[in-house]
């Protein structure tokens, strides 16, 4: 686990005892969440393009006295505008995702940050979807809070994520908590709830110990990468596919500045999905629309199959009911 969040901090321009870590995304919200209080502040600035799980996480702080709002159409278009009209003096926390989920949009988090500050908010960032895909820089963003997964763009397992925590408040202690969550876990004293007061308090019981090596081995990998090539190379194979699947007749939901992947709407997400796996093309369908995602390892060649198989599927899909109907006829 130590080795893990060193790799984390090198990657965010962080330091290691800035880093906790937990089984998701979700948990580490609830623990950001649960660890203050909402009485002299008490609003959550989130958008509708956040995932659900950690929406989920800042809607349970409804409980606590939180008043929580929602900027952005509920189609997931946000914008820094969005943010901007909501953020004032009774904002506590602001969360943005670096890149959203669904649409792949890249949202201008430094902007928010800015705006968040100057009003007296901390900001929690989900960089999911921008992780080891991207260069990112904590310092850069000036951001309070942010959780980076490894079961995506990091080439790991789900089942452990990384959360950041720029400064130190020890005073904040989480709704949950175990045995990792303590200063010496090793004392094994059941006697004892004693808190760090850097990141490692978040943290809770034993992670999944082979997800722990495998986002290692995967971290061992990505810090050979330049993540600004990276980045433009993913620019690129968007480029492409933006266009391919444009010819191919069907629309693409991400705007211009976006992350490391295009979501392209579709009428059947998850029948091209299943269609397009039993061709080795995998996709991620995430409600009306399927996700194309790209990385260093990604060919032109590797989009080009996607792109024309998406425009296939149609056809396919009316030839399989036409054999269908006629074996029903037979019948």
């Amino acid at each position: 686990m130590t080795q893990l969040r060193h790799r984390v901090a090198a990657l965010l321009g962080a330091q290691e005892h800035q880093i906790g870590l937990l089984a998701d995304a979700s948990t580490a919200a609830h623990q950001v969440g649960s660890a203050r209080g909402w009485t002299t502040r008490s609003r959550i600035v989130t958008c509708s393009a956040e995932f659900p799980g950690v929406a989920h996480a800042w809607l349970t702080q409804r409980r606590r006295g939180a008043e929580v709002v929602f900027v952005g159409d509920r189609d997931g278009r946000v914008c820094l505008t969005d943010y901007l009209r909501a953020i004032d003096g009774r904002t506590a926390l602001v969360s943005v995702p670096a890149v959203t989920y669904s649409s792949g949009q890249r949202l201008p988090v430094r902007d928010i940050v800015e705006a968040a500050h100057h009003a007296g908010a901390e900001v929690f960032v989900d960089a999911y979807q921008a992780f080891a895909v991207e260069p990112l820089d904590v310092r850069q963003w000036n951001c309070d809070y942010l959780v980076a997964g490894f079961g995506k763009y990091a080439l790991g397992l789900p089942g452990v994520v990384a959360l950041y925590e720029a400064a130190a408040r020890g005073g904040r202690v989480p709704g949950l908590t175990g045995w990792q969550g303590r200063r010496d876990p090793h004392r094994f004293d059941p006697h004892l709830v004693d808190w760090p007061d850097d990141a490692r308090r978040f943290q809770v019981g034993t992670p999944a110990v082979p997800v722990v090596y495998a986002a290692n081995a995967a971290l061992s990998l990505i810090a050979d990468l330049d993540l600004g090539q990276v980045r433009r190379h993913v620019a690129q194979m968007a480029r492409l596919a933006r266009e391919l699947v444009t010819r191919q007749g069907l629309f693409v939901t991400t705007p211009e500045e976006h992350g490391a992947h295009l979501a392209v709407l579709h009428p059947a997400p998850e029948a091209v999905t299943r269609w397009l796996a039993d061709r080795h093309v995998a996709v991620a369908p995430r409600g009306r629309v399927v996700r194309l995602a790209m990385h260093a390892f990604t060919t032109a060649e590797d989009v080009e199959t996607a792109c024309r198989l998406l425009g296939e599927f149609p056809d396919a899909r009316a030839a399989e009911r036409r054999r269908s109907h006629r074996q029903g006829v037979v019948a």
